[in-house]
């Protein structure tokens, strides 16, 4: 979680404009191309695919990794190990989250980005962990790049807190947030037993029970030059593992052998992906995957992520049994998970990967 901005300015047409928002900016109708601020450049050889089926992420069943057979969860857990080996990268299916909490939530996060600019003022931050914060680019001063962005980041975990506008969005907040926790949970389980690890030996290492849980909402209006623009850069996520659902358009792109794939996942399924913090515990056998978010010309796509981490006064270690049985010394220093959220939001994190400043 990065600091917020208050406002920006930008030259659109030769004039300098005052936006408090990625939202008033694209809805501007003398907006005809991409301001010079928020000009990314992309590679054109890095263009995501979603057709290929050898780029699709997989798929774990969660029915049947909670309920299933000793075989059918056997059967799954392995799936789960090699979809972390691999990939970095799943959709989950079955969860039993009601696909009508999911668009609640999500149109309860659109009221809210849809409030007056002067209403959402309260809200902006300057402090990484702040129980509630919003705002456009995340960091002015370290970003070369302002972002096709708005967002907001609530912490839901160890302590739920919300927002009393808009209407409903606290009643739906608590409730989406206690679900998605439920299945990180049963994930995170399954991921200890993919290493032949007890179901609880990670939660147990990284005090789970007081772990860090936010809600962070993101809004991406339609760009009149989507390939000049970026919502949100290549990174990684700090976390443990994350949950991520969206409106009807797609935007999360995920690097998979060196190529960025364009991920559609089922209706109703969660997009999920493990981060750096589960890195360090496997000691590089599962790693945190490079995804970005792009932008498109014809609709508003709005994404909500639900990272899960550690307690913030817990740091992430390499897992001695993982250790003793591949033969292998520590590739990590530890540091709390407070320090490394403050790491990924420093400008020490634009000169070399998170990760690679605990590297031993």
């Amino acid at each position: 979680m990065a600091p917020a901005v208050t406002s920006l300015t930008v030259a659109s047409n030769g004039h300098e404009t005052e936006v408090a928002s990625i939202k008033r900016l694209a809805a501007s109708a003398a907006l005809s191309s991409v301001p010079s601020e928020y000009t990314y450049t992309k590679n054109p050889n890095e263009q995501g695919d979603a057709n290929d089926p050898e780029h699709s992420i997989p798929t774990i069943d969660f029915a049947l990794l909670t309920s299933g057979s000793p075989d059918q969860r056997a059967k799954v857990i392995e799936e789960l190990g090699r979809a972390c080996e691999e990939w970095g990268f799943f959709q989950v299916t079955n969860h039993g989250v009601p696909e009508r909490l999911m668009k609640s939530m999500i149109n309860a996060c659109h009221r809210f980005f849809d409030l007056p600019e002067e209403e959402k003022k309260e809200f902006q931050t300057k402090n990484l962990l702040d129980p509630i914060g919003c705002g456009t680019s995340a960091n002015v001063g370290i970003e070369k790049v302002r972002l096709w962005r708005d967002f907001l980041k609530v912490i839901a975990h160890p302590e739920f807190n919300s927002l009393y506008k808009p209407a409903g969005y606290s009643e739906v907040s608590l409730e989406y947030s206690k679900r998605t926790r439920e299945v990180a949970t049963e994930i995170l389980k399954g991921i200890s037993e993919s290493l032949g690890l007890e179901a609880d030996y990670i939660a147990k290492a990284i005090n789970w029970d007081r772990g860090l849980q936010i809600l962070a909402a993101n809004y991406y209006p339609a760009c009149p030059q989507p390939d000049k623009a970026i919502g949100i850069p290549p990174h990684t996520d700090h976390g443990l593992v994350t949950l991520l659902i969206q409106n009807e358009m797609s935007g999360l792109e995920v690097k998979h052998k060196d190529q960025w794939v364009l991920v559609n996942a089922a209706p109703g399924a969660f997009i999920v992906n493990i981060g750096d913090q589960i890195q360090i515990l496997t000691n590089d056998k599962y790693k945190s995957i490079w995804h970005r978010a792009v932008v498109n010309n014809k609709a508003t796509r709005i994404s909500i992520a639900v990272p899960h981490g550690p307690s913030l006064d817990t740091p992430a270690l390499p897992i001695p049994e993982l250790l003793e049985r591949e033969g292998q010394a520590p590739k990590f220093v530890g540091m709390t998970y407070e320090k490394f959220m403050e790491l990924q939001a420093s400008p020490a994190a634009l000169t070399k990967p998170c990760l690679d400043h605990l590297r031993i």
